[in-house]
């Protein structure tokens, strides 16, 4: 299967964020691309009111990348943000196109150096996959890269492929600890994981806003061996790659991992 990455770094304007999902997946569908990843956070960056825009999954914003995925013809997978409870949002990732239209929302929130997504989130508290074209796909949001219960679900569940939306927050050590934990998060699911993050701010010029995890770049996707097949830097990019879902299988006879593991 062909898919692609869409490392982009998206503004408070949703209308704009929009555009971005419209070209970078348009790109995709050049190249050949099946499905196309964007992360965390795409209708909007954080670091900007989140609840005046936050709507329900068939709200105009959704719709709009129903109707792009439909026009292309192609799967796409974007960071939203759907009303929660007692006025807070979800988290949500539409996945929708070609005879998929599903979402799933974060489970684990990042209550973690100096932020408080909480305050303002309502967590999710299911597992999510889905298939395309005979390949399942397990879904996760950036704090969640942290829990490998989640990964190992997804896979007894099936996933061959676990796919990472995030926009990791830039400090001391954040770009080392994302790159160790996409590859710890293959090895533990014996599966392929697509890392998408929003890129880093500062290579086009603005600066981070404030405390809010804007993102860093470095998306990547990584075998089921814990090798990277792209490994992206700061920028925006579109990285397209082609992966082998029978080499999960392989791997899995060779390195049983979910079939030895006592699970407690």
């Amino acid at each position: 299967m062909r898919l692609a990455v869409a490392q982009i770094i998206s503004s408070a304007d949703t209308t704009a964020n929009l555009e971005l999902i419209r070209d970078f997946a348009g790109q995709a569908k050049d190249s050949g691309a099946r499905l196309v990843v964007f992360p965390e956070a795409t209708m909007r960056a954080f670091g900007h009111s989140l609840k005046d825009i936050a709507e329900p999954l068939d709200g105009p914003w959704a719709s709009e990348v129903r109707r792009i995925a439909k026009d292309l013809d192609i799967v796409i997978v974007a960071g939203m943000f759907t009303p929660g409870k007692e006025g807070r949002v979800r988290n949500t990732l539409l996945v929708t196109g070609p005879g998929v239209d599903t979402s799933y929302d974060k489970v684990h929130l990042f209550d973690a150096f100096g932020f408080t997504e909480s305050k303002t989130v309502d967590a999710g508290d299911a597992p999510v996959t889905f298939e395309l074209d005979g390949v399942v796909f397990g879904l996760a949001t950036c704090y969640d890269v942290r829990f490998p219960a989640l990964f190992t679900a997804n896979a007894y569940a099936g996933a061959q492929v676990n796919i990472v939306c995030a926009s990791w927050g830039a400090g001391e050590g954040k770009a080392e600890q994302w790159d160790l934990l996409v590859r710890a998060r293959a090895l533990d699911s014996t599966a392929f994981v697509v890392a998408c993050g929003q890129g880093d701010p500062e290579t086009v010029g603005a600066g981070p806003a404030g405390a809010a995890p804007t993102g860093i770049g470095h998306s990547a996707v990584i075998t089921p061996l814990g090798s990277p097949l792209v490994a992206l830097g700061g920028k925006p990019e579109l990285a397209v790659v082609d992966i082998d879902p029978a080499t999960v299988e392989e791997v899995r006879a060779k390195l049983p991992v979910l079939a030895n593991a006592r699970r407690f």
